[in-house]
């Protein structure tokens, strides 16, 4: 049987409305007052096929409404019926707590009016709690892969009774490593469960999946793989510091002029950097220099990275610095800018992280800080997206990038000067003594030589010292030692014989 694929539009059509795709009343009252009336193109192509009871194959860029495409057909089909201890009715997998947090959020809000229950099995929650709620069955089990198979292992949960089964953010799951344990949990699942398959990538090993346990898909595809909203304003900033080692200073620099130059525009946005070391830091200089700015990665406390979404989400918090863990599937409707400190190691995580603005209509704006290093990334960017993302000028002034480390420089020269100035002090001694002495020998030979022209008598005072300046000065005279005149001791007068005698 080959597979069903449909391909939508990036635009909704205003022509459709949720009340003409099958859904239970009771869940289409939710919806309305949520305030929705038309569903996206990926919820219009994907919910009827699924209320078939059909596998489905979701391929879409983030922001388009993915996750009501599989938690309203769910609601509906799970509506009837009833759950059994440690035996979840459906199960939805999600690459990060913070994705899984938001999935159980949507299920409260569209199920308010059916009555189901619900378990997160999260990490940063004790087993104790989530072990209580499966004991008491439950109709749906949102989990990340790890803690799944933790309480499973335990003896705690069975998947036999799985009847429709949830991947999210499938190609997240493929860089994080989950892939393994995604098969593993197919196994234990039933052969006739149904499967929904979402991812806004797919790679060959997503590809290989979804062809072994998805059964004849509907594939809805509704814009190419990997590509960016066309309501999201991109653009690069080729940077170039002045010296390598001042590279990361001079990057936080450019990024708060990046902000400032926004204006009023940038009412909040996440700043995602490669590394949760500069995750950190970042925030920490951000909030320094008088930013409202807050860290998120994997390796701070669940319920601190759960208040800094919150606190983002209603506004107490306006700059969200944040690695990887936060670029998938987390809906945050308002996002007007996306700043990228590091360009993605991997190229699809740059749909991913721009993602986060520009949802459901709104305009966004994204900036890239790339530095000669970072190039090939870039390279692989835009070859993944199909287009070239605009150069962008430094907002900075003409040459402050490669002068940021001047100051530096100039301290630097000036320290060496007093070092210059305090060798040279070293030497003027050693200089001024050779004058000095250079003089007092001159000064004697002057006056002897005044006094050998006059023929004065001789003093042996004058002469003994001259006689010892001559002997300690080095290069000095070179006059020799007569005698001692008056001062000579009684015994060298006398000659050898006569000491001998006496």
């Amino acid at each position: 049987m080959t597979d069903d694929v449909t391909e939508l539009p990036a635009e909704a059509d205003p022509q459709i409305t949720f009340a003409d795709l099958g859904l239970d009343r009771k869940v289409l009252k939710a919806v309305e007052e949520t305030g929705y009336t038309i569903p996206t193109p990926i919820q219009a192509g994907a919910i009827p096929p699924a209320l078939e009871r059909k596998d489905v194959l979701g391929i879409a860029q983030t922001g388009t409404g993915k996750t009501a495409s599989f938690t309203l057909p769910m609601i509906h089909m799970l509506a009837r019926g009833r759950a059994r201890a440690r035996m979840p009715r459906s199960l939805v997998l999600c690459p990060t707590r913070e994705l899984a947090a938001q999935v159980a959020e949507n299920f409260d809000t569209y199920a308010k009016h059916v009555k189901l229950t619900k378990a997160l099995l999260i990490g940063g929650v004790s087993f104790k709690e989530q072990d209580a709620l499966i004991d008491r069955g439950v109709d749906v089990l949102i989990a990340t892969p790890g803690r799944l198979l933790d309480h499973f292992e335990r003896g705690k949960l069975l998947l036999t009774g799985i009847e429709i089964m949830v991947v999210d953010e499938a190609d997240r799951m493929l860089d994080m490593g989950f892939i393994p344990d995604i098969e593993r949990i197919f196994g234990l699942t039933p052969f006739t469960r149904q499967t929904l398959f979402f991812s806004a990538t797919m790679a060959p090993e997503i590809e290989r999946i979804t062809n072994t346990f998805l059964s004849a898909p509907a594939k809805i595809e509704v814009a190419r793989a990997a590509t960016t909203g066309e309501n999201i304003e991109q653009g690069v900033v080729m940077f170039r510091a002045g010296r390598r080692d001042a590279e990361a200073k001079a990057k936080r620099d450019l990024l708060r002029a990046l902000i400032d130059n926004e204006g009023e525009e940038c009412k909040n946005a996440i700043i995602f950097c490669n590394r949760k070391v500069d995750v950190d830091v970042v925030a920490k200089s951000l909030k320094k220099h008088g930013y409202n700015a807050e860290p998120i990665h994997g390796d701070l406390d669940q319920s601190q990275r759960m208040r800094t979404l919150d606190g983002f989400r209603d506004g107490s918090v306006r700059f969200l610095c944040a690695s990887d863990v936060a670029a998938r599937g987390l809906d945050i409707p308002a996002v007007s800018h996306v700043f990228n400190f590091d360009v993605p190691s991997h190229a699809e995580d740059y749909v991913h992280r721009i993602g986060r603005t520009g949802r459901a209509g709104r305009k966004g704006k994204t900036i890239m800080i790339c530095v000669p290093r970072d190039e090939k990334n870039l390279d692989a960017i835009e070859k993944l997206v199909q287009n070239q993302i605009p150069r962008l000028d430094t907002p900075m002034s003409p040459g402050a990038a490669p002068e940021a480390p001047a100051p530096e420089a100039a301290t630097q020269t000036e320290e060496k000067k007093p070092r210059r100035r305090s060798r040279s002090r070293k030497t003027e001694p050693p200089a001024e003594t050779t004058e000095t002495k250079t003089a007092e020998v001159v000064e004697p030979k002057a006056a002897e030589t005044v006094a050998v022209a006059a023929k004065p008598p001789a003093k042996p005072v004058p002469e003994r010292q001259n006689a010892r300046r001559g002997r300690d000065h080095k290069g000095g005279r070179d006059e020799k030692v007569i005698g001692l005149g008056d001062d000579t001791p009684g015994f060298l007068a006398k000659s050898f014989e006569e000491r001998l005698t006496n």
